[in-house]
């Protein structure tokens, strides 16, 4: 047997929107589960999940497991930490493999690196076996490997047909808890029901990867793993985000497995990704996937242009974006979105429509990410070819950094409109409007504490992600969102709907009383941004955000973002919190605002009690 142990490692610094809830490294499960029973020994290290720093702990594993291949799994954003991996296991005699969508497209590039033996190109699975199994790359399809002085890239493997063949990802090697930040009172997992996407759109790495082949397990096989996955968390309630690029790729098998769904009681919250146009001519089979959990929806909204359409071979018509929306909101779904903003021929004033039309069309989550050529798309051979892309650091590849030229816009430019795009669209009113389509599943208010809780941990989501991918230069970006948050048509929602119908406050309301509640935000010395809320003891009248303050407030809390030292930390301390816990206080001096004060604290530490109480049977998980 010429290798017997088999280290497969997903190293850290994998970042960027397209990541951010694909958290777990199902793709080395699967090639674990489909290698197990060729070697004496598999395991799979995920570096994201384990204590810095990585040197120590690649060089822990490499000692304590002496595998005899490691097998790196990489994206662009994993580049440098991925030859870092290989250069350590090199220096041990390790025969080093790399694999993923980054190594497929750039061969030649990371076979350029000593540490470096062979690059598996395309799907893993079959590939890997082959290769351990005959102990050599010679005569192995869809393998690169250094021959002599040379590189041989073998050809390519053909693509696994039958999906249902595959063992199910080896669930029973994780080392770790894996959870979205977004859900936390839920266990979370990954699952993947087809592969490919037969779209074409310039800027995605999938038609380079599966040749624009989309393949799909059976609805029976997808339905036996789902029940693997609720065996494997003990039956408790679970987030499931699907991988597909493209879910909804042939309407049928999804309606079919909805109808399995459907036959058992689980309590499960999936999200998935899909293309607009399936998601407006089948309404029936949407209203389906919410009745069953499939609740969560992104879809590739790019731009409400069509020559952005159309410059990208996105292949619909912006119509199509109102009828997607409508069919999933009627249902109680979460009608996500992504745009793609930094396209060579936009212009400012179009991308700061974007937000704008998010809001128009109806979505109830978005995101805008940096247009990026990843390497093998048709994208980057464009910009490539015109000597545009101007960043050689494929650690910055990432979805959040603009790394070419464009015609109208500066790269710092864009990168500022992406936080000014996301402030424009996470107001307030996107927030309740999210939770008045939940309740038309749900049909019950959700709490004030657990509204609280969940927006506490997007904002904790949303900071951690930008102190990663924006460095020291993330305050900046902290005041392009306050100077765009100002809207409106924030007091014109609120005025209509109404927060507390749609938020369960009533107690809370009854006790704090009529008040006029202002949280003023500073950072750096720069003009303060105020929310007011004006209440009375049954309604929220309105909710109003301005720039500056207004006079007459009967609470306030003023908060200096300096106190949070964000480009110093990730999370502060318990005495950073202490202490700006009692700056907050000591903004209600005086014999009028002390016992305003009061109320407040008494009504919130009322609900927070019996949000305590009920906690279990009410929470509701959103995607």
């Amino acid at each position: 047997m010429p290798f017997k142990r088999i280290l497969l490692i997903k190293p850290s610094g994998r970042h960027g929107l397209s990541f951010a809830f694909d958290i777990i490294p199902t793709g080395l499960e699967y090639i674990a589960a489909h290698i197990e029973d060729a070697v004496h020994e598999v395991n799979i290290i995920d570096l994201e999940m384990e204590p810095k720093p990585v040197q120590q702990t690649v060089e822990k594993y490499l000692d304590m497991l002496t595998p005899d291949l490691v097998g790196i799994s990489m994206s662009a954003t994993e580049h440098s930490k991925g030859l870092e991996i290989a250069r350590l296991a090199k220096n041990r005699g390790i025969m080093t493999v790399l694999g993923g969508y980054h190594p497929t497209a750039i061969p030649d590039e990371l076979l350029s690196h000593p540490q470096v033996d062979v690059v598996i190109r395309g799907e893993g699975e079959r590939t890997m076996h082959e290769l351990i199994t005959k102990g050599d790359a010679k005569g192995v399809n869809g393998v690169s490997y250094k021959d002599g002085n040379g590189i041989t890239h073998n050809p390519n493997r053909e693509f696994i047909e039958d999906l249902d063949s595959l063992p199910f990802p080896a669930r029973h090697l994780r080392r770790y808890k894996y959870h979205t930040t977004l859900m936390q009172d839920r266990k979370h997992d990954v699952l993947t029901t087809s592969r490919g996407c037969w779209g074409r759109c310039s800027f995605c790495c999938e038609p380079s990867m599966n040749n624009g082949h989309q393949r799909y397990r059976s609805p029976g096989n997808v339905m036996d793993e789902i029940l693997e996955i609720v065996d494997f968390h003990n039956g408790k309630p679970l987030s499931i985000e699907v991988t597909d690029p493209h879910f909804m790729g042939k309407p049928k098998l999804v309606e079919q497995l909805c109808d399995l769904l459907a036959q058992y009681k689980l309590d499960i919250r999936f999200g998935v990704k899909v293309r607009p146009d399936s998601i407006a001519k089948h309404p029936e089979i949407v209203r389906k996937m919410i009745a069953v959990g499939i609740e969560g929806f992104e879809m590739g909204i790019e731009s409400p242009n069509m020559k952005d359409i159309n410059s990208t071979s996105k292949g619909l018509k912006t119509d199509v974006h109102f009828k997607a929306v409508n069919n999933i909101k009627r249902c109680g779904g979460n009608a996500g979105g992504t745009f793609v903003i930094g396209l060579p021929d936009q212009t400012e004033d179009e991308i700061l429509q974007f937000p704008l039309y998010a809001k128009k069309i109806g979505l109830t989550s978005s995101a805008y990410g940096i247009a990026t050529p990843f390497p093998g798309t048709k994208f980057y051979e464009e910009l490539d070819d015109q000597g545009l892309i101007f960043e050689a650091d494929w650690n910055r590849f990432d979805e959040m950094h603009s790394v070419f030229k464009a015609k109208h816009v500066s790269s710092e430019r864009v990168e500022e409109l992406a936080s000014i795009c996301m402030a424009k669209f996470w107001t307030l009113d996107t927030f309740i409007e999210k939770e008045r389509v939940r309740m038309i599943k749900h049909r019950a208010k959700q709490s004030l504490i657990k509204f609280i809780s969940d927006r506490i941990h997007e904002l904790d989501f949303s900071v951690n992600t930008g102190l990663q991918l924006q460095e020291g230069n993330f305050s900046q970006h902290v005041q392009e969102f306050l100077e765009a948050s100002p809207d409106p048509a924030i007091k014109k929602y609120t005025e209509k709907v109404g927060m507390h119908n749609v938020i369960e406050m009533s107690r809370f309301l009854n006790l704090l009383g009529e008040q006029t509640i202002q949280i003023t935000v500073r950072n750096d010395g720069t003009p303060p941004t105020s929310w007011i809320f004006k209440t009375t003891k049954e309604t929220i009248e309105y909710i109003e955000v301005i720039r500056g303050k207004v006079d007459g407030s009967t609470i306030n809390f003023n908060v200096d973002l300096r106190d949070f030292k964000l480009d110093e930390q990730r999370r502060l301390s318990k005495i950073d919190n202490l202490q700006i816990i009692a700056k907050l206080l000591a903004s209600n001096k005086g014999i009028k605002r002390q016992p305003n004060m009061m109320r407040l604290l008494v009504a919130g530490g009322i609900e927070f009690i019996k949000y305590l109480g009920t906690k279990n049977d009410s929470s509701y998980g959103t995607m």
